[in-house]
């Protein structure tokens, strides 16, 4: 979706709900993948995101339209408040086992999810900004700018964070291999 297309988009949601279903299509595949690794439960995932995207309506005459971007770092950041509030509320770990693909067979069910356990235990591994950077590039598919605005951060810091996150990962796929 172009900046020019989703400033129209907003603008219209801002006094119409029915205009709101175009963003919410565009962005709930990036919420929900997001959230549904950071809690690891998709019922916890589901709620979570429901909770994300009514106060996204709810608040939406509030936005402030900064430019490219902007919707998308401000959606996250409600997205990456709620999974924080999940987990100060559940006091759980932010990465569990519950990601299953009901579309595979039983054999590769399970080397799904060996490889998804290695990987969290490989993400969960890093320090906590490289986490949340690795999470909100690849699970919830932000640009570094939005991941910035997202996190408080100046873009070349996340670039930083996730050019160590990628080189750390790489190590430890590494040396996985060899073991």
């Amino acid at each position: 979706m172009d900046a020019e297309h989703e400033r129209r988009l907003i603008q219209q949601a801002q006094h119409d709900p029915a205009a709101f279903r175009e963003l919410y299509r565009h962005y709930f595949p990036r919420v929900y993948g997001y959230v549904a690794y950071r809690v690891g439960r998709r019922e916890d995932a589901e709620d979570i995101v429901s909770d994300i995207f009514l106060k996204v309506i709810e608040k939406l005459d509030t936005f402030e339209n900064r430019g490219a971007g902007a919707f998308a770092a401000w959606v996250f950041r409600i997205a990456h408040n709620a999974v924080s509030s999940h987990h100060r509320q559940r006091d759980m770990l932010p990465l569990q086992e519950d990601w299953h693909s009901s579309f595979a067979s039983p054999d590769q069910q399970v080397i799904q999810q060996e490889q998804q356990a290695r990987l969290r235990d490989q993400i969960a591994a890093l320090p906590p900004r490289r986490q949340e950077v690795i999470m909100l590039k690849y699970f919830g598919g932000l640009r570094n700018q939005e991941i910035a605005a997202v996190l408080e951060l100046d873009e070349r810091t996340v670039a930083s964070h996730l050019s160590r996150a990628l080189e750390d990962l790489q190590q430890k796929l590494g040396e996985a291999l060899h073991e």
